[in-house]
């Protein structure tokens, strides 16, 4: 499925080169960054969801008829949790919508290009951010409800369809609607899949009233969510300020060039996700049974395969931006240099190991990254800045590598302190999870 992916970024990326100028590839490219700002909305409840929920189906299962069954209790306290979501992110969406409509007006008319027009692709891209944000929900409770492989198998579909969308618009020069397009195909298919699929399930989860037990937000969710939060934004700090930095200081083109190797760069990010996310739930499930042994054979042996493709993955795409540099290529004018992207990539393979003993760390619920997620992302804030307006992306860069290399080590380390003390027999006696 990766390398599916793989190929239709590639002729994505293809296309946007032949047929958007270098300052429509700036603007695409910057719109996507400024969108990820949606984080402020959504503020970690996705991931809390999964969690959270995986704990719950630890004592159900799923009928033929699509309908959860087994512990009432446990129905109940998940049904809780579907309706709070609800209601979480159409608030949230609307949020969204309102705040990127906005800010992005004001970020995007100080540009100073006349000559591109991206208000009505702006606006229509933050109406479409909005209603795809209110999917995050069913897909976050659908992978704690342990359905992982039909979702991921949907999704690939949903990316092939998105994109296929997407390059189609490119070629027939829908310019800056292009994502918004993408976007809406995209969000199309989804509902039609998850009305024909799990209509049964989500009806229990966000329309029945549940029973006595319930997760309350304030003592159950809250103490996690907040540290969610603030380590998702802190992450929009260190893996999506860059873009917007260049241009505002550099331009459209710089920008550009940094937003098409940073998509590519990320296809790191993509494969790790892809392998460790859907054994997330099950990790929970083992977790909340206290099968610890299990649990670690699983992290482990998923770890190595997550270490041995990044790296792999990492040199490869770095010959293909060495060789279209080496040889005459309209795509080598499109991306950064070959010493800036191997500072990216190389501190994206150094994240993405680090990523397994986060969500390792997460399964337990509860988010002891905090601190390291807030003092990178001061640092990446301040480094992008000043290195940016001065040095361009070559500063961004290096800052980058710099800031990876030094905190890696420490989620590693923090790992370790909690696994010892989480699965000791003290705390196992004590149901194993601490208190938030």
């Amino acid at each position: 499925m990766e390398g599916l992916e793989f190929v239709g970024r590639y002729c994505y990326y293809a296309a946007d080169c032949v047929i958007f100028s270098p300052e429509l590839q700036g603007f695409h490219y910057t719109f996507a960054a400024v969108v990820a700002l949606q984080v402020f909305g959504e503020l970690g409840l996705g991931t809390v969801l999964t969690y959270y929920a995986s704990h719950e189906w630890a004592k159900l299962s799923l009928s033929q008829e699509g309908r959860p069954i087994g512990d009432a209790l446990a129905i109940s306290r998940l049904s809780s949790l579907g309706r709070f979501a609800f209601k979480w992110y159409s608030a949230a969406a609307a949020f969204v919508v309102t705040g990127l409509a906005i800010g992005g007006w004001i970020f995007f008319s100080k540009s100073g290009e006349q000559d591109v027009s991206w208000q009505g692709p702006w606006i229509a891209l933050s109406a479409i951010t909005g209603l795809t944000l209110c999917m995050t929900p069913i897909w976050a409770l659908l992978e704690g409800c342990n359905q992982v492989s039909r979702t991921y198998v949907f999704r690939l579909i949903q990316a092939v369809v998105s994109s296929a969308s997407a390059w189609t618009a490119i070629c027939l020069g829908a310019g800056l609607w292009t994502s918004s397009l993408g976007a809406f195909f995209g969000l199309l298919i989804a509902v039609i899949f998850i009305i024909h699929r799990y209509r049964h399930l989500l009806r229990t989860l966000f329309l029945i009233r549940p029973g006595t037990a319930q997760l309350n937000w304030r003592r159950d969710i809250l103490p996690m969510q907040w540290r969610f939060a603030l380590s998702w934004i802190s992450g929009y700090f260190m893996f999506s300020l860059f873009t917007p930095v260049l241009f505002h200081f550099h331009g459209a083109i710089v920008a550009g060039q940094m937003g098409m190797t940073w998509s590519l760069v990320s296809i790191l990010t993509t494969l790790t996700y892809s392998w460790i996310m859907p054994k997330a739930p099950t990790l929970g499930i083992l977790i909340a049974n206290a099968r610890f042994a299990e649990l670690d054979q699983l992290f482990f042996r998923a770890t190595a395969v997550v270490i041995g493709i990044t790296t792999a993955g990492a040199f490869a795409i770095w010959l293909v931006v060495y060789a279209l540099n080496q040889f005459p290529n309209p795509l080598a004018a499109r991306l950064l240099t070959p010493l800036p992207t191997a500072c990216m990539l190389a501190a994206t393979a150094l994240n993405s190991a680090t990523i397994p003993f986060a969500i390792y760390l997460r399964a337990h619920k509860q988010e002891p990254l905090l601190a390291l997620s807030l003092i990178g992302a001061g640092i990446c804030t301040v480094a992008f800045v000043v290195l940016g307006k001065a040095y361009s992306a070559d500063g961004i860069a290096v800052a980058y590598l710099a800031t990876t290399t030094v905190l890696s080590p420490f989620v590693l380390l923090l790992w370790h302190r909690k696994r010892q003390e989480w699965h000791s027999p003290e705390a196992t006696g004590r149901n194993h999870l601490p208190s938030s």
